[in-house]
């Protein structure tokens, strides 16, 4: 199905900005024990790399947690955060920019059953609890640290065609959780499907 059909890293050696706001629609799959596990891309956030003080890669700073970060735009970067969460970013732009998107929110299309236990839910959750937060979402879909690197067209994780969002349905605002990012928290590089319930709080 075309839905299925990987987005080809062409896709991603844009600027960040531009790629975030065309991930939204498209389809996070992973496949995992031969079971496919889809989220549409509900909410996303662009880092722009060395010019942008909320970025892991501000000032060019690299380390061996982050070095999946400047690899050229289509491949995975998987890091821990808080002790606790993996988060889910794709790289964008050429090898040593260090641009990014992370992947903050989905609305499950295939697998939830599978999901819902990977969160240990014993019941079924309200929209936007299963996947809606970068912590969350990677949880919910089997997502860590093995997958840093990974290319994004390919098994067993990828970013397919999906449906792509109408202009009209795309809300931006400020990223989550950097105020510590000078003028950087104020740009509008957060991204969602305007009224979309599996967008994370605050919602846009």
């Amino acid at each position: 199905m075309s839905r299925f059909r990987p987005l080809p890293i062409s896709f991603y050696r844009r600027p960040a900005g531009d790629v975030a706001r065309d991930l939204l629609g498209r389809w996070l799959v992973h496949e995992v024990d031969g079971e496919r596990l889809v989220l549409r891309l509900v909410e996303v956030e662009a880092y722009l790399g060395a010019p942008d003080r909320a970025s892991h890669a501000w000032g060019g700073r690299r380390t061996a947690r982050n070095e999946s970060l400047y690899l050229p735009g289509g491949h995975a970067y998987v890091y821990f955060i808080y002790g606790m969460h993996w988060c889910l970013n794709a790289v964008t732009g050429d090898r040593d920019t260090g641009g990014a998107v992370l992947i903050r929110a989905g609305e499950p299309v295939e697998g939830e059953e599978r999901m819902v236990a990977n969160r240990r839910w014993l019941k079924k959750p309200r929209p936007g609890d299963l996947a809606g937060g970068p912590g969350k979402l990677c949880q919910a879909m089997g997502i860590d640290r093995s997958l840093d690197g990974h290319l994004l067209d390919r098994s067993p994780l990828m970013i397919t065609r999906g449906e792509p969002v109408e202009e009209g349905e795309v809300a931006a605002g400020p990223r989550i959780g950097v105020d510590y990012a000078a003028e950087a928290a104020a740009w509008p590089l957060r991204f969602g499907v305007r009224g979309n319930p599996h967008v994370s709080r605050p919602r846009l």
